[in-house]
Protein backbone atom coordinates (compact mmCIF):
# COMPACT_ATOMS: atom_id res chain seq x y z
CA UNK A 1 0.00 0.00 0.00
CA UNK A 2 1.29 3.17 -0.61
CA UNK A 3 0.10 6.91 0.05
CA UNK A 4 0.34 10.20 -0.56
CA UNK A 5 3.00 11.83 2.26
CA UNK A 6 0.24 14.75 2.34
CA UNK A 7 -1.80 11.78 4.01
CA UNK A 8 0.30 12.50 6.93
CA UNK A 9 0.15 8.48 7.45
CA UNK A 10 3.18 6.78 8.62
CA UNK A 11 3.97 3.09 7.00
CA UNK A 12 3.31 1.28 9.73
CA UNK A 13 -0.62 3.26 10.18
CA UNK A 14 -0.58 2.22 6.31
CA UNK A 15 0.12 -1.02 6.84
CA UNK A 16 -2.60 -1.46 9.67
CA UNK A 17 -5.38 0.42 7.86
CA UNK A 18 -4.52 -2.44 5.00
CA UNK A 19 -4.55 -5.30 7.43
CA UNK A 20 -7.91 -4.17 8.65
CA UNK A 21 -9.08 -3.74 5.30
CA UNK A 22 -7.97 -7.59 4.95
CA UNK A 23 -10.05 -8.61 7.88
CA UNK A 24 -12.93 -6.81 6.66
CA UNK A 25 -13.26 -9.31 3.47
CA UNK A 26 -14.55 -12.20 4.04
CA UNK A 27 -13.89 -15.36 1.88
CA UNK A 28 -17.63 -17.32 0.46
CA UNK A 29 -17.27 -20.93 -0.79
CA UNK A 30 -17.27 -19.79 -4.42
CA UNK A 31 -13.37 -18.28 -3.79
CA UNK A 32 -12.23 -21.82 -2.76
CA UNK A 33 -12.69 -22.59 -6.32
CA UNK A 34 -14.55 -26.08 -5.91
CA UNK A 35 -16.36 -28.00 -8.46
CA UNK A 36 -19.82 -26.22 -9.63
CA UNK A 37 -21.63 -29.13 -8.36
CA UNK A 38 -20.33 -29.42 -4.54
CA UNK A 39 -20.89 -25.48 -4.57
CA UNK A 40 -24.50 -26.31 -5.72
CA UNK A 41 -24.77 -29.05 -2.63
CA UNK A 42 -23.03 -26.65 -0.10
CA UNK A 43 -25.63 -23.84 -0.76
CA UNK A 44 -28.43 -25.93 -0.69
CA UNK A 45 -27.33 -26.19 2.66
CA UNK A 46 -27.14 -22.57 3.69
CA UNK A 47 -23.44 -22.55 3.91
CA UNK A 48 -21.80 -19.43 2.26
CA UNK A 49 -18.74 -18.16 4.46
CA UNK A 50 -16.28 -21.15 5.13
CA UNK A 51 -15.28 -21.46 9.25
CA UNK A 52 -11.54 -20.69 9.73
CA UNK A 53 -10.76 -24.58 9.54
CA UNK A 54 -12.40 -24.65 6.51
CA UNK A 55 -10.66 -21.43 4.94
CA UNK A 56 -7.35 -23.05 5.73
CA UNK A 57 -7.77 -26.54 4.99
CA UNK A 58 -9.81 -27.18 1.96
CA UNK A 59 -6.84 -25.02 -0.34
CA UNK A 60 -4.35 -27.31 1.45
CA UNK A 61 -6.07 -30.59 0.71
CA UNK A 62 -7.01 -29.55 -2.82
CA UNK A 63 -2.93 -28.73 -3.53
CA UNK A 64 -2.59 -32.18 -2.22
CA UNK A 65 -0.55 -31.50 0.54
CA UNK A 66 -0.59 -33.78 3.82
CA UNK A 67 -2.40 -31.69 6.68
CA UNK A 68 -1.91 -31.49 10.61
CA UNK A 69 -4.87 -29.90 11.95
CA UNK A 70 -6.10 -29.36 15.50
CA UNK A 71 -9.88 -28.86 15.20
CA UNK A 72 -12.66 -30.14 17.62
CA UNK A 73 -15.92 -31.23 17.06
CA UNK A 74 -18.19 -28.27 15.95
CA UNK A 75 -15.75 -26.10 14.47
CA UNK A 76 -16.70 -27.28 10.74
CA UNK A 77 -13.86 -29.60 9.95
CA UNK A 78 -15.86 -32.53 8.73
CA UNK A 79 -16.71 -30.11 5.26
CA UNK A 80 -12.76 -29.02 5.91
CA UNK A 81 -11.88 -32.39 4.33
CA UNK A 82 -14.54 -33.94 3.01
CA UNK A 83 -15.58 -31.27 0.21
CA UNK A 84 -11.79 -31.17 -1.26
CA UNK A 85 -11.73 -34.99 -1.23
CA UNK A 86 -14.89 -34.69 -3.21
CA UNK A 87 -13.56 -32.66 -5.34
CA UNK A 88 -10.53 -34.30 -6.04
CA UNK A 89 -11.98 -37.82 -6.76
CA UNK A 90 -14.60 -36.04 -9.18
CA UNK A 91 -11.91 -34.07 -11.29
CA UNK A 92 -9.72 -37.90 -11.75
CA UNK A 93 -12.82 -40.32 -11.87
CA UNK A 94 -11.58 -44.00 -11.63
CA UNK A 95 -11.28 -45.99 -14.46
CA UNK A 96 -10.33 -49.40 -12.58
CA UNK A 97 -12.34 -49.26 -9.47
CA UNK A 98 -12.04 -52.41 -8.00
CA UNK A 99 -14.88 -54.13 -5.78
CA UNK A 100 -14.41 -52.90 -2.40
CA UNK A 101 -11.46 -51.36 -3.04
CA UNK A 102 -11.64 -47.45 -2.11
CA UNK A 103 -10.11 -44.89 -3.22
CA UNK A 104 -10.30 -42.92 -0.04
CA UNK A 105 -10.71 -44.24 3.55
CA UNK A 106 -11.75 -41.95 6.14
CA UNK A 107 -10.98 -44.08 10.05
CA UNK A 108 -12.84 -42.42 12.77
CA UNK A 109 -13.04 -44.00 16.68
CA UNK A 110 -17.17 -44.60 17.14
CA UNK A 111 -19.41 -45.51 15.00
CA UNK A 112 -21.70 -42.15 15.46
CA UNK A 113 -18.94 -39.98 14.29
CA UNK A 114 -18.54 -42.88 11.12
CA UNK A 115 -22.31 -42.40 10.24
CA UNK A 116 -22.29 -38.51 10.93
CA UNK A 117 -19.11 -38.14 8.20
CA UNK A 118 -20.87 -40.27 5.90
CA UNK A 119 -23.89 -38.58 6.08
CA UNK A 120 -21.67 -35.71 5.44
CA UNK A 121 -20.27 -37.11 2.56
CA UNK A 122 -23.95 -37.60 0.68
CA UNK A 123 -24.74 -34.87 1.24
CA UNK A 124 -22.55 -32.56 -0.26
CA UNK A 125 -21.60 -35.54 -3.43
CA UNK A 126 -25.31 -35.20 -3.89
CA UNK A 127 -24.55 -34.15 -7.37
CA UNK A 128 -21.23 -36.15 -8.01
CA UNK A 129 -21.33 -39.68 -9.62
CA UNK A 130 -18.90 -41.09 -6.56
CA UNK A 131 -20.12 -43.68 -4.37
CA UNK A 132 -19.49 -44.18 -0.58
CA UNK A 133 -20.49 -46.58 2.50
CA UNK A 134 -19.79 -46.90 6.09
CA UNK A 135 -19.06 -49.50 7.98
CA UNK A 136 -18.71 -49.85 11.78
CA UNK A 137 -18.87 -52.70 14.51
CA UNK A 138 -22.13 -53.26 16.83
CA UNK A 139 -24.35 -54.35 13.89
CA UNK A 140 -24.73 -57.15 11.43
CA UNK A 141 -21.39 -57.61 9.46
CA UNK A 142 -22.86 -59.32 6.38
CA UNK A 143 -24.66 -55.95 4.95
CA UNK A 144 -21.33 -54.58 4.90
CA UNK A 145 -19.97 -57.52 3.18
CA UNK A 146 -22.66 -57.46 0.59
CA UNK A 147 -22.32 -53.70 0.38
CA UNK A 148 -18.25 -54.05 -0.02
CA UNK A 149 -18.75 -56.24 -3.43
CA UNK A 150 -19.66 -53.16 -5.56
CA UNK A 151 -17.41 -50.59 -6.65
CA UNK A 152 -16.39 -48.08 -4.03
CA UNK A 153 -14.72 -44.17 -4.11
CA UNK A 154 -15.13 -43.15 -0.26
CA UNK A 155 -15.10 -45.20 2.72
CA UNK A 156 -15.73 -44.51 6.26
CA UNK A 157 -14.69 -47.05 9.28
CA UNK A 158 -14.11 -47.45 12.83
CA UNK A 159 -10.38 -49.46 12.84
CA UNK A 160 -11.98 -52.97 14.56
CA UNK A 161 -14.59 -52.99 11.86
CA UNK A 162 -12.52 -52.44 8.81
CA UNK A 163 -9.31 -54.90 10.29
CA UNK A 164 -12.03 -57.61 10.70
CA UNK A 165 -13.39 -56.85 7.13
CA UNK A 166 -9.78 -56.87 5.96
CA UNK A 167 -8.77 -60.01 7.48
CA UNK A 168 -11.51 -61.62 5.55
CA UNK A 169 -10.48 -60.29 2.64
CA UNK A 170 -13.91 -58.41 1.97
CA UNK A 171 -12.16 -55.01 1.22
CA UNK A 172 -8.84 -54.30 -0.46
CA UNK A 173 -7.51 -50.91 0.25
CA UNK A 174 -4.66 -50.98 -1.77
CA UNK A 175 -6.54 -47.94 -4.14
CA UNK A 176 -6.73 -45.74 -0.73
CA UNK A 177 -5.48 -42.29 -2.36
CA UNK A 178 -6.21 -39.88 0.23
CA UNK A 179 -6.63 -41.33 4.25
CA UNK A 180 -7.87 -39.12 7.15
CA UNK A 181 -7.36 -39.78 10.60
CA UNK A 182 -10.30 -37.65 12.14
CA UNK A 183 -10.25 -37.40 15.87
CA UNK A 184 -7.10 -39.21 16.45
CA UNK A 185 -6.77 -38.53 20.20
CA UNK A 186 -9.55 -40.22 20.75
CA UNK A 187 -8.76 -43.13 18.95
CA UNK A 188 -5.75 -43.44 20.51
CA UNK A 189 -7.28 -42.94 23.90
CA UNK A 190 -9.74 -45.69 23.44
CA UNK A 191 -6.78 -47.94 22.49
CA UNK A 192 -7.20 -47.86 18.74
CA UNK A 193 -2.72 -47.32 18.21
CA UNK A 194 -2.32 -51.10 17.46
CA UNK A 195 -5.31 -51.39 15.02
CA UNK A 196 -4.30 -48.06 13.09
CA UNK A 197 -0.77 -49.28 12.12
CA UNK A 198 -2.37 -52.90 11.56
CA UNK A 199 -4.27 -50.87 8.83
CA UNK A 200 -1.51 -48.07 7.54
CA UNK A 201 0.43 -51.56 6.92
CA UNK A 202 -2.75 -52.70 4.01
CA UNK A 203 -2.33 -49.34 2.61
CA UNK A 204 0.12 -47.72 -0.33
CA UNK A 205 3.05 -45.75 0.23
CA UNK A 206 2.54 -43.40 -2.19
CA UNK A 207 -1.11 -41.31 -0.56
CA UNK A 208 -2.19 -37.66 1.05
CA UNK A 209 -2.85 -37.93 4.73
CA UNK A 210 -5.08 -35.81 7.19
CA UNK A 211 -4.79 -36.41 10.84
CA UNK A 212 -7.42 -34.12 13.05
CA UNK A 213 -6.44 -34.28 16.32
CA UNK A 214 -8.65 -31.76 18.94
CA UNK A 215 -5.47 -32.62 21.42
CA UNK A 216 -2.18 -33.04 20.63
CA UNK A 217 -0.19 -35.58 22.76
CA UNK A 218 3.17 -37.08 22.71
CA UNK A 219 1.68 -40.35 20.73
CA UNK A 220 -0.20 -38.13 18.46
CA UNK A 221 2.91 -36.18 17.45
CA UNK A 222 4.41 -39.53 17.09
CA UNK A 223 1.99 -40.94 15.24
CA UNK A 224 1.94 -38.11 12.92
CA UNK A 225 5.90 -38.02 12.75
CA UNK A 226 5.72 -41.17 11.20
CA UNK A 227 2.38 -40.41 9.05
CA UNK A 228 2.69 -37.18 7.28
CA UNK A 229 5.10 -36.09 5.20
CA UNK A 230 5.88 -32.14 4.77
CA UNK A 231 2.15 -31.26 6.24
CA UNK A 232 0.82 -28.12 6.35
CA UNK A 233 -0.27 -27.54 9.90
CA UNK A 234 -3.56 -25.59 11.15
CA UNK A 235 -4.76 -24.61 14.56
CA UNK A 236 -7.94 -23.18 15.33
CA UNK A 237 -8.17 -24.99 18.60
CA UNK A 238 -6.56 -23.03 21.52
CA UNK A 239 -3.97 -25.43 23.47
CA UNK A 240 -5.81 -26.69 26.46
CA UNK A 241 -8.46 -24.20 26.63
CA UNK A 242 -11.02 -26.39 28.79
CA UNK A 243 -8.33 -27.37 31.56
CA UNK A 244 -7.64 -23.45 31.84
CA UNK A 245 -11.33 -22.45 32.56
CA UNK A 246 -12.28 -25.75 34.47
CA UNK A 247 -11.95 -25.49 38.48
CA UNK A 248 -11.42 -28.71 39.64
CA UNK A 249 -12.31 -30.28 43.14
CA UNK A 250 -12.67 -33.65 44.53
CA UNK A 251 -14.83 -34.20 48.14
CA UNK A 252 -13.75 -37.30 49.63
CA UNK A 253 -16.82 -39.44 50.60
CA UNK A 254 -18.41 -42.65 51.46
CA UNK A 255 -20.36 -44.37 48.63
CA UNK A 256 -23.95 -44.38 50.55
CA UNK A 257 -23.76 -40.39 51.00
CA UNK A 258 -22.50 -39.48 47.66
CA UNK A 259 -26.05 -39.04 46.51
CA UNK A 260 -26.79 -36.79 49.44
CA UNK A 261 -23.47 -34.65 48.73
CA UNK A 262 -24.02 -34.39 45.27
CA UNK A 263 -27.77 -33.07 45.95
CA UNK A 264 -26.04 -30.67 49.09
CA UNK A 265 -23.54 -29.03 46.37
CA UNK A 266 -26.06 -28.58 44.03
CA UNK A 267 -28.53 -26.81 46.19
CA UNK A 268 -25.34 -24.75 47.55
CA UNK A 269 -24.39 -23.60 44.62
CA UNK A 270 -28.42 -23.11 42.93
CA UNK A 271 -26.27 -24.94 39.86
CA UNK A 272 -29.49 -24.41 36.89
CA UNK A 273 -27.32 -26.87 34.42
CA UNK A 274 -25.00 -29.81 36.10
CA UNK A 275 -23.77 -32.96 34.36
CA UNK A 276 -23.54 -36.20 36.35
CA UNK A 277 -21.77 -39.21 35.46
CA UNK A 278 -22.14 -42.70 36.64
CA UNK A 279 -20.43 -46.20 36.50
CA UNK A 280 -23.82 -47.36 35.02
CA UNK A 281 -27.31 -47.55 33.24
CA UNK A 282 -28.82 -49.03 37.05
CA UNK A 283 -26.89 -46.02 39.23
CA UNK A 284 -27.85 -43.18 36.93
CA UNK A 285 -31.22 -43.98 37.15
CA UNK A 286 -30.88 -44.25 40.61
CA UNK A 287 -29.56 -40.84 40.75
CA UNK A 288 -31.94 -38.96 38.89
CA UNK A 289 -34.70 -40.65 41.07
CA UNK A 290 -33.05 -39.27 44.20
CA UNK A 291 -32.49 -35.85 42.89
CA UNK A 292 -36.20 -35.62 41.79
CA UNK A 293 -36.92 -36.80 45.45
CA UNK A 294 -35.02 -33.94 46.36
CA UNK A 295 -36.65 -31.09 44.15
CA UNK A 296 -33.48 -31.17 41.28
Amino acid sequence: LTLPTSTGWSSGQAGWCYALEQKRHTMNFEELNLAPAIQKAVLEQGYVTPTPIQAQAIPAVLAGQDLLAGAQTGTGKTAGFTLPILHLLSQKLATDLGKGRPRCLMLTPTRELAAQIEESVKTYGKYLSLTSTVIFGGVNINPQISRLKKPLDILVATPGRLLDLANQKAVDLSGVEILVLDEADRMLDMGFIRDIKKVLALLPKARQNLLFSATFSDEIRELANGLLRNPQSIQVTPRNTTVQRIAQVIHPVSRTKKKELLAHVIQSHNWSQVLVFTRTKFGANRVADYLEAQGI
